[in-house]
């Protein structure tokens, strides 16, 4: 490492920043109830949530990996992400007009309590085991990425050598001290900071890059624009070209609904406002925090790469690692502690409300916490059992990732998300638009066959067509799980 950028000095920075963490749950977590832990007692003010959904939304995944796909090959190269980004903000718009006034309407805890409602308990059930088999899916990928950056960097080096699992032990352990007892009333603040933590980061990197290159911001943003890494709109390669604009931004769109908007991590911030309106609100400034944001992500790879072939350096076997390697070989000791604060952040502030969510959701979906009887110190001790059980289901998830990943981690993500999330998109997409009843004892195979259609189908388009759905995965899963609840849906009696 450069300087005397050592293992010790970064452990201790990373005790500080969790000692901050801790503060900040001791102070908002005193007489924390049911209620605060799993909507914040509808108090949360929405400047605050937007702050933070941008945090939620970017996670550790983001701060590594799209600067890392600039430069590489297939999707999300140059700066073709932001095709994405845009389709987000549609999927966004659907989300603030259509999603959250019906979760707002039905005074939701859970967003899945809808599907209820809607079709009956078998797809209540349904689309929240998606949900977690969904989060976990995803959460787990994001710190397994944080893991194996301190695995090969700070803890599984000379002369500290901790085995994988330790690092994958202690990161989960820091999760669940913060957040097991004030819940979403915690989160909220604490999202918010490392939001802002991490875009420092990433803002005095680019600076730092600039100083050793000799260059200003204008002469880095020159530098950019000038480069093979700033083309933003890929419309020439057809829908068989991975960054095809028309394939990204629909595929955005949908991404953007199904794991914001169906998603009870990143809702439950939203439907914690006291009402609609505020929500909006958070929303909407949300959107734009979140446009400036991915560029700023962007520009940062494009400097990353330039900065690479101006000084040299061989690149790293996986675009992941090349934001984290340079930032801890090749910069200053300085620029490498703010790295590592930037990437915790990133990390932990999806992370550690998607362990509040998946205890919400279970407790509330499949525990029933809000029809039991059981008093209030009862549901509490239920729920922090609920909180460590999943906290030992994301570790064996990532061990396992461990074992099996081979791809830029920001795609497996997608992937993933394309399979587990499309029953979802199909049972609210159905349940909205249409007045139909179904029998919701089929619910299940209908929503188990729509993903395995899916893949098969997909898998067939690419060896035999040589089309690639990519993330449009999505919407094929969505369509196949909606034309199955139209087959098991009740027939109206006729009239005579």
């Amino acid at each position: 490492m450069t300087g005397q950028l050592t293992p010790a000095l970064i452990l201790t920075t990373i005790a500080l920043y969790f000692a901050t963490l801790i503060g900040i749950s001791w102070l908002t977590s005193r007489r924390a109830n049911n209620a605060d832990f799993f909507i914040a007692g509808r108090k949360s003010p929405w400047w605050l949530i937007a702050i933070g959904m941008v945090g939620a939304s970017i996670s550790g995944v983001t701060f590594i990996s799209i600067p890392g796909a600039v430069g590489g090959a297939g999707a999300n190269q140059a700066f073709s992400y932001m095709q994405m980004v845009f389709g987000y903000l549609l999927g966004y718009f659907v989300i603030a007009t259509v999603l959250m006034p019906v979760y707002y309407r039905l005074n939701l805890t859970s967003i899945y309590s809808y599907l209820d409602q809607r079709f009956g308990h078998s797809s209540n059930k349904t689309g929240a085991a998606y949900f977690l088999l969904s989060r976990v899916i995803g959460s787990a990928f994001r710190l397994y990425l944080v893991a194996i950056v301190l695995d090969r960097f700070v803890l599984g080096v000379p002369p500290l050598n901790v085995p994988f699992w330790v690092t994958v032990f202690i990161t989960i352990v820091l999760i669940w001290v913060y957040t097991f007892k004030g819940g979403l009333k915690t989160i909220i603040w604490t999202d918010a900071l490392q939001a802002l933590l991490f875009l420092a980061a990433v803002t005095m990197t680019i600076v730092s890059i600039g100083g050793e290159l000799g260059k200003d911001l204008g002469g880095l943003i020159g530098m950019v624009q000038q480069s093979e890494y700033s083309k933003i709109f890929f419309f020439e390669g057809g829908w068989g070209d991975p960054n095809n604009f028309f394939k990204q931004f629909f595929a955005g769109a949908l991404i953007a609904i199904v794991m914001t908007g169906l998603d009870q991590d990143m809702m439950q911030k939203n439907i914690s406002c006291p009402n609609i309106r505020d929500a909006q609100k958070n929303m909407f400034t949300f959107c734009i925090v979140l446009v400036f944001t991915n560029l700023l992500f962007l520009t940062l790879g494009a400097l990353l790469y330039l900065y690479a072939g101006q000084t040299g350096m061989e690149l790293p076997a996986r675009s992941d690692y090349l934001y984290p390697m340079i930032a801890l070989e090749h910069l200053s000791p300085a620029l490498g502690i703010i790295f590592m604060v930037g990437l915790i952040a990133a990390a932990y502030s999806s992370a550690d409300s998607a362990l509040t969510a998946l205890t919400t959701s279970f407790c509330v979906d499949f525990l029933n916490f809000e029809k039991s009887d059981n008093p209030e110190a009862g549901q509490q001790r239920t729920r922090r059992w609920v909180h460590v059980g999943f906290s030992f289901v994301l570790m064996g998830t990532i061990l396992i990732f461990k074992v099996l990943n081979n791809d830029a981690v920001i795609n497996e993500v997608f992937k993933a998300a394309g399979y587990t999330y499309g029953p979802l998109l199909g049972l609210f997409t159905f349940g909205m638009l249409t007045k139909i009843q179904i029998k919701d004892s089929l619910v299940i195979p209908v929503c188990l066959a729509a993903p395995v259609l899916t893949w098969l189908i997909v898998d067939a388009s690419l060896k035999y067509a040589g089309f690639d759905f990519g993330f449009l995965n999505l919407a094929l899963n969505g369509l196949l799980t909606m034309a199955g609840l139209w087959l098991i849906s009740k027939k109206s009696p006729r009239i005579s």
